[in-house]
């Protein structure tokens, strides 16, 4: 049985959902931000710089019930990671992020992502 504490807690929680939601587009600059970075050159800092701003999505979107956005930013920030610690190539790096943010300024909020148009 639901209470009037349920609704209040719903309502909060719905407002951080929006609040969140209302942040992805600086978020997705930021992962942009980034990539630009690493496309002029691939030094250390650029590539930490991406691989933050892929974390704090990956770590955050699902919490908000964005799971499809955190779930390939995990993706992808595993495949930074991988270059930063184990010197893999960048190869495809570049198409998965700007496939990522071609999806986010489409949908975000959609359930899957998704790589076509």
């Amino acid at each position: 049985m639901a209470t009037p504490v349920d609704s209040e807690f719903q309502d909060r929680l719905q407002a951080l959902r929006d609040k969140y939601a209302a942040s992805v587009p600086e978020r997705m600059a930021a992962i942009r931000d980034a990539l630009v970075l690493c496309q002029g050159s691939l030094l250390p800092p650029h590539i930490e710089q991406l691989h933050h701003a892929l974390h704090s999505v990956a770590g955050s979107a699902g919490s908000f019930g964005l799971h499809a956005l955190g779930a390939e930013s995990r993706r992808i920030e595993q495949l930074v990671r991988g270059v930063m610690e184990e010197g893999a190539p960048w190869d495809g790096i570049d198409a998965a992020v700007l496939a990522l943010l071609h999806w986010a300024d489409k949908d975000f909020t959609a359930g899957n992502f998704a790589t076509h148009d």
